[in-house]
């Protein structure tokens, strides 16, 4: 039990997302714009000294029909430097269609395209840690 910190991987952005699990829900939190990986991890690491999860999630991208692609490979990249870097469990969460959803509920708050776009992969980080507070074997935690 405790906070987790998820996250929407893109090689331009990360979206991150927060919560707890014992409330079973999860809030956007910010968006990670950097070049290297040094600087992204180093922002990474000011979340995490900050929100002291006691887990990670990262959403797994892939197609509709479940098969990898190649942001299926950085995405398991990315979390497996996390799991090195911060030495806490980090579990993989489906994230299909994340994206697609999070512009939905973005636009249904009345947000045009250009007011969204800075808030759309921390919202999408957000739907992939909600996906994974109710899976079935967290959702009995």
């Amino acid at each position: 039990m405790g906070t987790v910190l998820a996250f929407d991987f893109g090689e331009k952005r990360i979206g991150v997302a927060t919560g707890e699990t014992l409330l079973g829900s999860a809030h956007p939190l910010t968006v990670i714009r950097a070049e290297s990986n040094d600087e992204r991890f180093a922002a990474i690491g000011k979340l995490i000294a900050e929100w002291r999860p006691e887990q990670l999630v990262v959403g797994l991208p892939t197609h509709v029909d479940g098969t990898p692609h190649e942001m299926t490979r950085l995405a398991t990249k990315f979390a497996e430097r996390l799991k090195k870097r911060f030495d806490l469990p980090v579990f993989m969460a489906d994230e299909r269609l994340s994206s697609l959803d999070a512009e939905a509920r973005l636009r249904e708050t009345g947000r045009n395209a250009k007011s969204a776009k800075p808030l759309l992969d921390a919202v999408a980080a957000q739907l992939i840690l909600q996906t994974w507070f109710e899976s079935a074997p967290h959702a009995s935690q």
